[in-house]
């Protein structure tokens, strides 16, 4: 007598298994990258609080510059720029990109902007020229170069790009926490940075960093989920507290107390305030073109170390180090470079703190959902977005810069002298000149510059000619007249 088949018995539903769930885990394909809803999440929430002093830093950078005519941009307006530009990127690289990698106004471009355009031309022809620049980044995309530029960089190169930003991500939690700072030229010394503020650990705000990067390499080291946004948040409240109770002569950008009113109201006045081609009647066809040029090789190159070490980080990019579908991030990314000009908060990139969500275990889109989320809420509440003292949030760079240091480092070529000196010279130059795109450029160059010393120049891809020849150019342009 054939006995019958037993009957199946449902598998228990996974937590968090909803419909809602199910459609977001297919977009953006969350278990595929081996994700989590929560980590996800986690990590949105990291990134906001690790780049969130661009919503007080922009305004001052290109607040206290003035164009041609004395004139100044407003602060208010300004903040409300730089929200509602990250806010809008960020979310569009999520939702297109699908990659965690947040977006906002550019350190160091913003200061060209401020302190080389800006004085030579109005305002709305400034912004204009950053406009003029992300057309070009896009075309370069649509086009396909910037892809291959990208994918012609040797391995080796690529993971000293993720080596160098880690090192300078570092650089810069150490820097914007107080626990270095630089010592002015009044001190006539050749050494740029001592310990403190005058050579000695001193004060509760550097206190709160120490705690914090304890704090965050114990959680990680005993590998808990969301030990880096944990610290953020314990360091804050303790921040809020000390605030409270003792007196502090300075936390730096941001002091830690709760505001009287939470709530602002956003200015719109600055969106949309730029003209394309003004500035070209102020300084010149040549100068103008070169004025884009400048900005156009800052964002280029910035954004594609950053986009090259945050997904290599996520465990995004294949064996040869390339990241599939790498095309719509880079087309975001150009349009964020004119979108930030339109909003007059400068130009708009990639933020190499997103290096503190994929800490998290952030690996798609869906965290710059909630990265982009927060930046809109920060339109209305920009006082509580803004009370995250920056000791407590640079713990997470220090952390991360040392995660990306162990994971790349032991995947170069050390024996192989015309990749390991580029390297080097790659990972060195962006913190000792505080500048991803100037690390990449000196890396570059002498990476061509060694292959055809060693007869090897066969071996180097016609991009890297180019590139290096572009970099060599602008490395020389004071030496020539042209800036």
């Amino acid at each position: 007598m054939p006995t019958s088949a037993p009957a199946k018995v449902p598998a228990p539903e996974q937590p968090g298994a909803t419909p809602l769930f199910g459609a977001l885990d297919r977009y953006f394909r969350i278990t595929e990258r081996g994700s989590t809803l929560p980590r996800e999440i986690r990590g949105g929430f990291a990134t906001f609080f690790a780049m969130a002093y661009i919503i007080v830093l922009n305004p001052i950078i290109l607040g206290s510059a003035k164009d041609m005519y004395g004139h100044q941009l407003d602060n208010g307006q300004l903040v409300t720029a730089t929200c509602v530009t990250a806010a809008f990127t960020t979310l569009l690289m999520g939702v297109i990109g699908n990659v965690p990698i947040a977006l906002a106004a550019g350190l160091g471009v913003n200061s060209v902007v401020a302190l080389q355009l800006a004085p030579r031309m109005s305002w709305a022809d400034a912004m204009g020229m950053v406009v003029l620049a992300g057309f070009v980044v896009m075309l370069l995309v649509a086009t396909g170069l910037r892809e291959r530029v990208m994918n012609a960089v040797p391995f080796g190169l690529r993971k000293a790009i993720s080596i160098g930003i880690g090192l300078f991500i570092m650089l810069i939690g150490l820097v914007d926490s107080g626990f270095v700072s630089r010592i002015p030229d009044a001190a006539h010394t050749t050494v740029p940075l001592q310990l403190g503020a005058d050579g000695h650990l001193n004060g509760w705000p550097v206190l709160v960093f120490i705690l914090g990067a304890l704090l965050t390499l114990a959680l990680i080291t005993r590998r808990v989920p969301g030990a880096i946004l944990i610290s953020i948040v314990a360091m804050t409240v303790l921040a809020l507290i000390i605030n409270a109770v003792a007196t502090i002569p300075s936390w730096g950008l941001t002091t830690p107390e709760w505001p009287g009113n939470p709530v602002a109201t956003p200015d719109f006045g600055l969106i949309g305030e730029f003209s394309l081609f003004g500035g070209f009647g102020k300084v010149g066809v040549l100068t103008g073109v070169l004025f884009v040029f400048t900005v156009l090789l800052s964002c280029f190159f910035d954004a594609m170390g950053t986009i090259m070490g945050v997904s290599d980080e996520a465990k995004l990019t294949n064996a040869k180090g390339e990241m599939p579908g790498i095309n719509k991030v880079l087309f975001v990314d150009g349009l964020a470079v004119a979108a930030g000009g339109a909003s007059s908060s400068s130009a708009t990139t990639a933020f190499v703190e997103s290096t503190a969500g994929v800490g998290e275990g952030a690996r798609t889109g869906l965290a710059n959902i909630v990265t982009g989320g927060l930046f809109t809420v920060a339109l209305f509440l920009t006082p509580v977005a803004t009370m995250v003292p920056s000791q407590a949030a640079t713990p997470a760079l220090l952390a991360v810069g040392f995660l990306i240091l162990a994971g790349s480092v032991k995947d170069i070529d050390w024996a192989d002298l015309t990749i390991a000196i580029p390297a080097f010279i790659t990972m060195v130059m962006m913190p000792f000149t505080y500048s991803i795109t100037n690390g990449i450029g000196m890396g570059f160059i002498t990476f061509v510059l060694l292959r055809l010393a060693t007869g090897r120049g066969r071996e180097v891809p016609a991009p890297m000619y180019v590139v290096s020849a572009v970099f060599a150019f602008y490395y020389l342009m004071p030496a020539l007249g042209l800036t």
